[in-house]
């Protein structure tokens, strides 16, 4: 039945009623079935990064029951690995589970860029970079359809707080959506084809994503060529009629007969063509005819495997901020006082939709214990209240005394679920009080102090100076407990890097001034200077740069090389560069390439990610790394050819350990071939002729005769001011202070003469 004649076939059977009736979901989470043509229903489900496979039927927000899963690494985490190919395994784990559990679409992963730490949703989310975002989202996508089951890249587009989410416009340019919120989706939906894309609850540029065609049939469909079907936010449908004419095939959840009724309406009354129905309905079916052909109904995941590929996907992610004096690894050793309540009730997945019932959950305090040995002693003190901010007396007093009597202490901190989850956004970026004086007053006692963060996205640390070490382990999924203690003794060695910048403060981020808007307007004033590619223009030093992330080894990079020194936009650059592993622990670097546009006519970030690899190496071992760059590594979207556009010119090549600490770098030329073809008015000035190669030989020639250009003499620095008085005159000034030697009639014919 997966034959395009077959389901045209089909849908020429099916009635108007029967027809509108599949544009809808059944129940909460199936697609509707028609028995007499053999069009089976099919289950939709929450993810990304587990299933969460409800045990009653009308559940978006996690009140009910779900079905056993294994919780992995929330994406904030994952993305911090810079894996691919360790996403596209924990992909292919999801898929595995989705078909053991009869599910044929697991709605994720979120592509949606950080544009503010406050984002209550950021867990869920990749990055604040559009590349490394649209990688990790593919490679996701590609694990999980690898095994006959759908995904759904969401949320389209622009979804950035949830303050008012389901009303809220973002009012984006065009430039900054293309160049920072459509390309974190772009890359996905071309590399790895989600077999559904989910559009957003909210408003772009004052039409709702649901029925905003721009986005869903002129950009989703046709430019970027999705060929599966546009599924809704749960709730997300304003009119129904007007989405599905707009390019939105399936409302979720089920609207019990309102949108059916609509969309049948529409249809009989002209408004809306019923070739547009079926053409919905035919992607429809493609999707749920595909899932069927690839069930698998006998599966069975082995539980303990994929428990210790969350295992490893956590170790992969968890960022080593801070280790001063090398404090870490932990010797296996004396008395390990273990501090927090996070410790006990630990903080392993974000709020809301994406609430997963783990297969199991390690007690982080055995896990460290396991991981120390017979020869140390752990012992535990709860330190604070998870459900206040205020300081208990008893709590932080019996807290001090277990770290003073301790060798070290690890002080597990971050952010209950009450501070962040799907629902609202965050008002600050502070841990709780309580954690933050029982970190000072440990650290008044005990030097030997290391922080481990459990939080979904970046926090203030006005204490970082107390504390030695800092991991950042984000939301780990149910196998925290084992990665941290594999990082901390050092059975691992730690190898993520964030996929987010950390603000000294608030105030600092980009987005400060204008989030979460004034009533439902949520203005984009920032730009495209989303996160590092502000601090850098900015030259503003952020806590904890793009990029970051510390080894119990080190690295260095040598020979960098370009294949040519010269290519035309239309041609590949390969860059090569060697990384040796120069410690004596072996280990992984995440080795990133950014580009830079030395010179440009329309204002660029100082540099921007455009490739990325990790390499593991052995003590001592040198491996050459490749990337290759083509025309999108070096273009901006020009708004006034509605493309993507090279300047010609010279661009850096970037190597770095993080987005500020830059170790290699190589010059580049890129030549244009687009045949842009300039208008020269009686406004153009004088700086942009001289900037064009024609232009420019008409205007030398012009100023020679001109007595107030002409004029000026070298010796008194004269003729470098008037260049600069002239760049910016438009050429009806020459006319206007040429003293009758320019006139308009000559004005007018050399307009002509330029644009031919």
């Amino acid at each position: 039945m997966t034959a395009k004649r077959s389901v045209k076939d089909l849908v020429s059977a099916m009635t108007l009623e029967e027809k509108a009736g599949l544009c809808s979901g059944l129940d909460f989470w199936h697609t509707k079935g028609i028995e007499r043509l053999g069009i089976p229903s099919v289950m939709l489900t929450d993810g990304p990064h587990g299933l969460r496979k409800q045990k009653a039927s009308g559940d978006h927000l996690g009140l009910f029951d779900s079905v056993p899963a294994t919780c992995f690494p929330s994406a904030a985490g994952v993305a911090s690995s810079w894996d691919r190919e360790l996403i596209e395994r924990m992909g292919r784990a999801l898929g595995e589970e989705c078909q053991a559990e009869n599910v044929a679409v697991l709605l994720g992963p979120g592509a949606n860029i950080k544009r503010s730490p406050l984002c209550g949703r950021n867990f869920e989310y990749f990055s604040e970079d559009p590349y490394l975002s649209s990688e990790m989202a593919a490679h996701h996508i590609i694990g999980v359809q690898s095994q006959g089951v759908g995904t759904s890249l969401k949320h389209f587009a622009a979804n950035n707080q949830e303050h008012r989410r389901m009303t809220s416009d973002s009012i984006v340019d065009e430039r900054t959506l293309r160049e920072i919120y459509l390309a974190s989706f772009e890359g996905a939906v071309k590399k790895a084809q989600p077999w559904t894309v989910m559009c957003s609850y909210n408003q772009v540029n004052g039409r709702f994503a649901s029925e905003n065609e721009f986005l869903l049939t002129d950009i989703l469909k046709e430019e970027w060529g999705h060929v599966g079907f546009v599924v809704s936010d749960w709730g997300a449908v304003n009119e129904r009629a007007d989405g599905l004419a707009a390019g939105l095939e399936l409302e979720m959840p089920s609207s019990n007969g309102e949108g059916d009724r609509k969309i049948v309406d529409a249809v009989k009354s002209g408004r809306l063509p019923e070739a547009k129905l079926d053409e919905a309905v035919e992607r429809i079916l493609t999707v749920i005819f595909r899932a069927a052909d690839n069930r698998k109904p006998d599966t069975a995941y082995d539980s303990e495997a994929h428990h210790r590929l969350a295992r490893e996907v956590a170790r992969e992610s968890m960022v080593l901020l801070k280790n001063e004096g090398e404090l870490l690894p932990l010797p296996k050793a004396g008395r390990i006082a273990v501090i927090g309540a996070l410790a006990k009730q630990p903080r392993y997945q974000g709020g809301g939709s994406s609430h997963i019932k783990p297969t199991k959950l390690e007690d982080i305090s055995e896990e460290l214990a396991k991981s120390a040995g017979a020869a140390a002693e752990i012992v535990f003190s709860q330190g604070y209240d998870l459900n206040s901010d205020a300081a208990d007396p008893r709590l932080t007093e019996e807290a001090v005394r277990t770290a003073r009597e301790a060798s070290a202490v690890i002080l597990f901190a971050g952010l209950p679920e009450r501070c962040e989850s799907e629902g609202f956004d965050r008002t600050h970026l502070n841990i709780p009080d309580n954690q933050t004086k029982l970190i000072q007053a440990i650290a008044a006692v005990q030097s030997n102090l290391v922080v481990v963060l459990s939080n979904g996205a970046p926090v203030e640390m006005p204490w970082l100076g107390s504390a030695r070490a800092v991991l950042e382990a984000y939301l780990g999924g149910q196998a925290l407990g084992g990665a941290i203690a594999d990082l901390l003794f050092g059975d691992a060695n730690p190898c993520g890097k964030l996929a987010e910048t950390f603000p000294m403060r608030l105030s600092d981020n980009p987005s400060h001034l204008f989030f979460p808007g004034e009533g439902d307007r949520v203005e984009y004033r920032e730009g495209m200077f989303v996160g590092y590619r502000y601090y850098e223009k900015k030259n503003l030093r952020p806590l904890f740069p793009f990029g970051y992330g510390l080894s119990y080894t080190t690295f260095e990079y040598s020979g960098l090389t370009v294949n040519v020194p010269e290519i035309a936009d239309t041609d590949t650059l390969q860059v090569t560069v060697k990384v040796e592993n120069t410690g004596k622990r072996a280990g992984k670097e995440i080795v990133q390439l950014y580009v830079r546009d030395i010179e440009s006519s329309v204002i660029r970030p100082d540099k921007e990610l455009k490739g990325f690899a990790k390499v593991s190496l052995e003590p001592g071992e040198v491996r050459t790394v490749t990337f290759e760059l083509d025309k999108r590594s070096f273009a901006y979207y020009d708004v006034a050819v509605h493309d993507w556009r090279v300047e010609t010119g010279e661009f850096e090549i970037l190597l770095g350990k993080s987005s500020q600490d830059i170790v290699l770098r190589e010059t580049v030329k890129v030549r244009s071939t687009a045949s842009v073809h300039k208008i020269f008015t009686r406004n153009t000035t004088i700086g942009d002729l001289m900037a064009d190669e024609q232009g420019a030989v008409a205007i030398r020639e012009l100023l020679k005769h001109l007595p107030f250009a002409a004029a000026s003499g070298e010796e008194d620095g004269s003729s470098e001011m008037m260049g600069a008085i002239m760049k910016y005159m438009p050429l009806r000034g020459l006319a206007a202070f040429g003293g009758g030697a320019f006139t308009e009639e000559q004005l007018n014919k050399l307009l002509k003469q330029l644009n031919g």
